[in-house]
């Protein structure tokens, strides 16, 4: 973990000498046992059983309470989890994990292979937002005995190895929900894992409690008693609740990006850096491609000349990121994934002559108000830093034309109205990449993933069969540098049709109390279970 303590002229600082005083005095100090940390999130997540939704804060609080087969280090190698080994034969089609004996779940029940089963193939493989990219060619599974699992593959499937964390593949408990409706079973908020912490509480509008589980297979972790999830509707509210030391944590986009470069600058609080480079986060803007002005090409390319990403990443974001080129991320950059050659640029001096030059051509002449045409933009709700993102590319929009409504709605609302009814013109959200493209990129714009009861899939409607063919060809191929010339092409072709306007890579960065020790400790940070995370008494 990284601790900031400067920013001068817009420019990240790392004091170096602090970090690694700080980190030698950590890893010298033994973890106390006891405590609770309170974490301040928001939006309050609809659900909190992560199998049925990619929503962030969901994820935040649900991968305290579930397992995964594996977990992942900082290079993004598998790690043990419920999986203690694994074995992929040699044609690639067969994988067998050898699970972990003795564990058990909230209610006491064992953990078998029977979980892992209808975990994969009956849960996420059909309503995770992202389950058919990672588990698309698993046909079926083999339990042969209470530990040991076997994959079944119809093809080779190089992302699949790193799609099995608690984040990505929860294994949930088959005796609770088999022979239910998944989505209306009770136990989806009030959840039973095999993770190192159990729900408590939920009360609504405040808070949810999860308490140590005191059976956790990891032996003498977790270190905390409680963790607390604090939800407050108000920006400055949560600030001072971290500057006055009632908050521990706040995960990214609770405070505002300004705020959180004042509070960087106090002696007792810090910005915990890093633990986002398994999930590889992209902002962006989602444009329903089949609904007028955006079912025009140009429309949409003219839309992504007229914003200024550089803008948005230094004055709106306050340098949490860097400019993005498309909808790879450069945190993929080592396996060849990512490109920005070849790809069109929007950040060209004339980018507003040339956005006022396709909205010519597409036929939307300015009216008398010097307007073109008008559209809606809901606004993601996640926090008043959106808004201010609203209100910038309502003034971006207007100085080429395009008029601008900012819709404001609950969470729930919008995810019903913009996901599951498609009744949108603009969006505004960001979205998990992961470590491999398939995994979290694919699904915006596979239009095999174009399903209303999904949320958090291709909510564009974007379809375009050469898109379709570059997608599932990097799906099956195992030769990394053919996989690296698909994505290439993958990138070139989708900024140029713009079905989503990409806007900025993310630093998800959480501000924390200084008491707070090992928060990032895996390249999930505050959304990897916390078991090694402890409090300063």
């Amino acid at each position: 973990m990284l601790l900031i303590k400067s920013w001068k002229n817009g420019v990240r600082a790392l004091a170096l000498a602090s970090a690694v005083s700080l980190a030698a005095g950590a890893a010298m100090a033994a973890p106390q046992r006891g405590g609770t940390l309170v974490v301040t999130t928001t939006p309050e997540p609809a659900i909190i059983t992560n199998a049925l939704s990619s929503a962030p804060t969901t994820a935040e609080l649900a991968t305290k309470i579930f397992d995964g087969l594996l977990e992942y280090d900082f290079d993004l190698n598998p790690k043990p989890s419920l999986a203690e080994s694994w074995e992929i034969s040699p044609d690639g089609k067969t994988i067998t994990f050898k699970l972990r004996q003795g564990v058990v779940w909230h209610d006491g029940k064992p953990f078998t292979s029977a979980d892992v089963q209808f975990s994969l193939m009956k849960v996420v493989k059909e309503y995770h937002p992202r389950g058919k990219g990672n588990l698309g060619p698993v046909t079926s599974i083999d339990a042969p005995d209470a530990h040991t699992v076997v994959l079944n593959l119809a093809h080779p499937y190089a992302p699949l190895m790193k799609g099995l964390s608690s984040l990505e593949t929860p294994i949930v408990p088959k005796h609770v929900y088999e022979g239910t409706d998944f989505r209306n079973n009770p136990a989806v908020n009030n959840p039973i894992g095999t993770g190192p912490f159990k729900f408590a509480k939920w009360e609504k509008g405040n808070f949810i409690e999860l308490q140590r589980n005191e059976k956790y297979w990891r032996e003498g972790k977790p270190y905390l008693d409680r963790l607390i999830f604090r939800f407050i509707a108000d920006s400055s509210t949560r600030a001072a609740g971290v500057e006055r030391g009632e908050i521990d944590v706040a995960t990214f986009g609770t405070i505002n990006p300004v705020e959180m470069r004042r509070l960087e600058e106090l002696p007792n609080i810090s910005i915990a850096k890093g633990g986002y480079e398994a999930i590889a986060p992209v902002m962006m803007l989602e444009l329903n491609t089949k609904r007028a002005p955006f079912d025009d090409k140009r429309v949409r390319q003219a839309v992504a000349y007229a914003l200024d990403r550089n803008f948005i990443t230094k004055n709106i974001w306050y340098g949490f990121g860097k400019p993005a080129v498309g909808p790879i991320s450069s945190f993929v950059k080592g396996s060849g994934a990512f490109t920005d050659q070849g790809i069109l640029k929007f950040d060209v001096k004339d980018r507003l002559d040339i956005a006022n030059r396709l909205l010519d051509e597409a036929g939307l002449k300015r009216g008398a108000n010097g307007m073109r045409t008008k559209i809606v933009h809901d606004v993601a709700p996640f926090g008043e830093d959106w808004r201010r993102m609203g209100e910038y590319i309502k003034q971006a929009l207007a100085r080429v034309g395009i008029e601008v409504e900012l819709r404001n709605r609950d969470y729930p609302t919008f995810v019903r109205e913009v996901h599951n009814k498609y009744d949108f013109d603009m969006t505004s959200t960001w979205s998990i990449g992961m470590a491999d493209p398939i995994l979290g990129v694919q699904r915006q714009t596979w239009s095999k993933n174009i399903n209303p009861e999904v949320p958090f899939a291709n909510v564009s409607q974007y379809s375009n069969p050469e898109v379709d063919k570059l997608w599932e060809a990097a799906q099956t191929e195992m030769d990394q540098a053919k996989r690296s010339q698909h994505f290439h092409k993958l990138q070139e072709l989708l900024v140029a049709d713009s079905p989503l306007i990409w806007l900025m890579e993310m630093d998800l960065v959480a501000v924390q109390n200084d008491k707070v020790q090992d928060l990032i400790t895996s390249p999930l940070g505050v959304r990897g279970g916390l078991y090694d995370t402890w409090v300063k008494q």
